[in-house]
């Protein structure tokens, strides 16, 4: 295949490593990110590996597409091309962020495209909240850092449950639908270990150590999810988890007027949405149901949920 023109959508996993590379290289790969394309480019091999890893179900788009972001990482001139080589994050051909070790390129990808979205995609109120779904009905799980969100998230959508985001949900203020992107799931430290456990099918990349958030590891999505992945849900649950290792599982009813506050806390954008937001989180709150969930095990976290969907939860 040739690596010069991408006429057509394709998927990722249609490309050789050398024709993807080739596409990276010369900035030509766009590709599909629900709502979103992006443009990327890079001159860093180990990328464009675990770009056709966890990303070999998404569809590239032709190369005279319209992008939303165009995007590049690079490797760093100068002594840090040789000692201790590093990379930097370009948006619209601006450097953007700290530089990174090129061992990191895959995780700054997936913080950068986070970060392209939280500050240019102001159509959408974006939360910060995984949004998994299952026969028509879904669950906002909105946390800080450090809640056991993702690997909520994660365990679930390999037990079943369609992944429409583990980090940014969209939210239509006009609609009320929740919009996603199936993109990889980014699991940190111990997190790693439990996926591994409970879901030794699950693919993910080898373990980048000695980030900013510890180590972490990107999951890639199920072809069902990604499939799917321009599908909104109407939201059904608000669920706040929370981990706390040793404990029994429970589910309880959570105010919502603590979970409006959390939401608000919890959105990138609130502050630049003014009433419309607030009134969208009023909206969303009000047509949910609102727990926390406290768990330490996944199993019992899978029993719980199918518990919620089948309506044995009071």
């Amino acid at each position: 295949m040739s690596a010069s023109l991408v006429n057509a959508s394709l998927k990722i996993s249609k490309f050789s490593r050398v024709d993807l590379t080739h596409l990276l290289h010369r900035g030509e790969l766009l590709l599909r990110l629900g709502p979103f394309v992006a443009r990327l480019k890079t001159n860093v091999p180990s990328l464009a590996r675990d770009i056709g890893l966890v990303y070999a179900d998404f569809d590239a788009c032709p190369t005279d597409a319209f992008a939303d972001f165009h995007v590049e990482i690079s490797r760093e001139i100068g002594i840090r091309r040789w000692f201790k080589p590093q990379i930097r994050f370009f948006f619209d051909g601006r450097p953007s962020f700290t530089p990174l070790p090129v061992a990191h390129a895959i995780a700054m990808l997936e913080w950068g495209l986070n970060w392209c979205v939280a500050a240019h995609c102001h159509q959408y109120l974006i939360i910060h909240a995984a949004v998994i779904e299952k026969n028509g009905k879904s669950a906002v799980l909105p946390a800080p850092p450090g809640s056991g969100k993702s690997t909520l998230c994660t365990g679930l959508v390999m037990r079943g449950w369609r992944l429409l985001s583990d980090e940014l949900a969209l939210y239509d203020m006009e609609s009320g639908l929740i919009y996603g992107m199936a993109r990889p799931i980014n699991l940190k430290n111990q997190s790693i270990d439990i996926i591994k456990q409970f879901a030794p099918a699950a693919v993910m990349t080898a373990p980048m150590p000695d980030t900013t958030k510890g180590t972490v590891a990107l999951v890639r999505p199920p072809l069902s999810s990604v499939l799917r992945a321009s599908e909104p849900v109407r939201p059904s649950w608000i669920v706040l988890p929370r981990y706390a290792p040793g404990i029994a599982s429970e589910l309880a009813h959570h105010s919502r007027a603590r979970t409006f506050m959390l939401i608000a806390e919890q959105s990138f954008n609130y502050d630049i949405q003014g009433q419309r937001g607030f009134e969208a989180i009023g909206r969303l709150v009000d047509q949910s149901q609102c727990y926390q969930f406290t768990y330490s095990q996944l199993d019992d976290a899978e029993r719980i949920f199918d518990a919620l969907l089948e309506g044995r939860v009071g």
